[in-house]
C-alpha cells in the first residue's frame, strides 16, 4: 500500500504520522467547546459532533458523536466501523467534491487539547512478551527459564480502569509497603524503584456474551484498534505483595495510554507473524490470520530540567509471543463477558538485545548496571520530575502511521492532610 493523497496537504509528508492512510480516533477541545470526537488528518482535527450535525457523517438513525467518547461508535461493530473510514476517506481525499463543507470543520491540532478518547470499561494487562519474561525470571531468581505455563496460556491479571489516563497526565509517585532483603519487617513509604512498562493497548470495540467463548477469529474482528500504553510499575511495592495474588498496588497507581486510537483496519497492511511456537498451542488458541503488527517502538527519557529527551531503547510490537486476539480469546474462554471500551496491555515488549529492552528494570538489571542520558546523569529507576514517552509506528511505502506520544511526569509522592 502506498501514500493516500489528501487536499490537507499536511497530511502528504512521508514521515507525518496521520495521514489519510491512518484516521485516528481522539477527543479533543478548544478554547471555545467542549470535548468532543476528532479524527486527526495531518496538522489538522476533523470535528465529528459538527460534521454528523450538519449531515456529513450519518451512521445510525440517532446521533453518536453527541458525546466526548468513541464507545458509541464501537458498540456498532465492524459494518458501521467501516463505512465510517470509507466516508471519512472520501471527505478527505485528493479532490473530494465535498472539501468545502468539511474544511470549516477542521480545527488546529496545535490550538487543541487531547483528552481520554474512550471510556475504559476493564482493564486487564498480560505478561506475552518472550524475553521480558526470560528477563524478569534471570533478574529475579537467577535463572530465564520461564514459568511451567507460560508457553500454553497468556497469562495475566485484572487490573484498574479507573487510574488508566491519557497522555500529558502527570502522576505521583505511589506510596506502599516495601520489604528489605535483609529487614524484619516491612516499611510504608514512596516506591524507590518506579519503572515503566513499554507496552501496546488493544482496545475491545464489540462485547461478548456472559458464558460464551469466542475464537481467536472473532476475537480478531472484535478489537476496534490500537494505543501506546505505558504500564507504570513500583517494583518494590510490587515484589513485596505479588505473591501469591500478582500485582495489586504496584501497578494500580497509574497506566498512560496514547490520546489517538489507531484503528485495526488502519493497521491491516502491517500484520506480522508470532513467532514459532516452543510448545504447540491448545486448539482453541489457534486462528488464521497473523495477529502482531510491524510497529516500531521507541522509549524516551528527559530529566527535569534538560533541553531534550535521550532515547534509550528501540524494539518492535511484532517481538511479542502472544496477540491481542489470542490474548482476548484466553479472557473469554472461560465465559468472562468482554465489554466494549476494555482495554487490554500486551506486556512489555523487549527485544533480544539490551537497547530493545522495555523497562528500566531490565535496562539497569534492576538498578545494579545504572544506564546513562544523554545528559551525562545516570538512571536505574524513575527519578521525581522525570518525563518517560513512548512513540510508535508503523512505515509503509511513502506513509507513516503514528500513534501519537505517549507521555507522562513523575511528580513526588502525596501525603496525608
Amino acid at each position: 500500500m502506498s501514500l493516500k493523497k489528501s487536499w490537507v496537504t499536511s497530511a502528504n509528508s512521508a514521515d507525518h504520522p496521520f495521514p489519510l492512510n491512518n484516521l485516528p480516533y481522539g477527543v479533543f477541545s478548544t478554547a471555545d467547546g467542549d470535548p468532543r470526537c476528532g479524527v486527526a488528518i495531518g496538522d489538522m482535527i476533523l470535528d465529528m459532533e459538527a460534521a454528523e450535525s450538519t449531515g456529513l457523517i450519518a451512521l445510525a438513525d440517532y446521533p453518536l458523536f453527541d458525546v466526548p467518547f468513541w464507545n458509541e461508535v464501537m458498540d456498532q461493530g465492524p459494518a458501521v466501523w467501516a463505512a465510517l473510514r470509507d466516508r471519512l476517506t472520501a471527505l478527505l481525499a485528493q479532490g473530494s467534491a465535498e472539501q468545502a463543507k468539511v474544511e470549516p470543520l477542521l480545527v488546529a491540532a496545535a490550538d487543541a487539547d487531547l483528552h481520554m478518547p474512550f471510556g475504559v470499561s476493564e482493564y486487564t494487562d498480560f505478561y506475552a512478551g518472550m524475553q521480558h519474561a526470560k528477563n524478569m525470571g534471570a533478574i529475579l531468581r537467577g535463572s530465564p527459564d520461564l514459568p511451567a505455563n507460560w508457553l500454553h496460556i497468556p497469562i495475566g491479571y485484572n487490573g484498574r480502569a479507573s487510574s488508566v489516563v491519557v497522555s500529558g497526565t502527570e502522576l505521583h509517585r505511589p506510596n506502599g509497603q516495601t520489604k528489605a532483603p535483609d529487614a524484619d519487617m516491612p516499611s510504608f513509604g514512596p516506591s524507590k524503584r518506579l519503572d515503566i512498562e513499554l507496552e501496546m493497548g488493544a482496545i475491545v470495540g464489540t462485547g461478548s456474551e456472559l458464558g460464551q467463548p469466542i475464537t481467536v477469529d472473532e476475537a480478531d474482528a472484535m478489537i476496534f484498534g490500537y494505543v501506546l500504553l505505558n504500564d507504570w510499575s513500583a517494583r518494590d511495592i510490587q515484589g513485596w505483595e505479588y505473591q501469591p495474588l500478582g500485582p495489586f498496588q504496584g501497578k494500580a497507581f497509574g497506566t498512560s495510554i496514547s490520546p489517538w486510537i489507531v484503528t485495526a483496519a488502519a493497521l491491516e497492511s502491517f500484520r506480522a507473524p508470532t513467532p514459532p511456537r516452543e510448545k504447540e498451542l491448545l486448539p482453541y488458541l489457534n486462528g488464521s490470520k497473523d495477529g502482531l503488527y510491524d510497529i516500531e517502538l521507541e522509549v524516551l527519557m528527559q530529566p527535569e530540567g534538560a533541553e531534550k529527551a535521550s532515547s534509550i531503547a528501540k524494539t518492535n510490537y511484532n517481538r511479542m509471543y502472544y496477540s491481542a486476539a489470542e490474548q482476548l480469546c484466553h479472557h473469554a474462554s472461560g465465559g468472562c463477558e468482554m465489554s466494549p471500551g476494555d482495554l487490554l496491555g500486551s506486556g512489555t515488549i523487549s527485544g533480544a538485545e539490551r537497547s530493545e529492552f522495555g523497562s528500566l528494570m531490565e535496562l539497569s538489571w534492576a538498578g545494579r548496571e545504572p544506564f546513562t542520558l544523554d545528559t551525562g546523569e545516570t538512571r536505574g529507576f524513575i527519578e521525581d520530575g522525570d518525563t518517560l514517552t513512548l512513540r510508535g509506528n508503523a512505515r509503509g511505502d511513502g506513509f507513516t502511521i503514528g500513534f501519537g506520544d505517549c507521555t507522562g511526569k513523575i511528580l513526588p509522592a502525596k501525603t496525608w492532610g
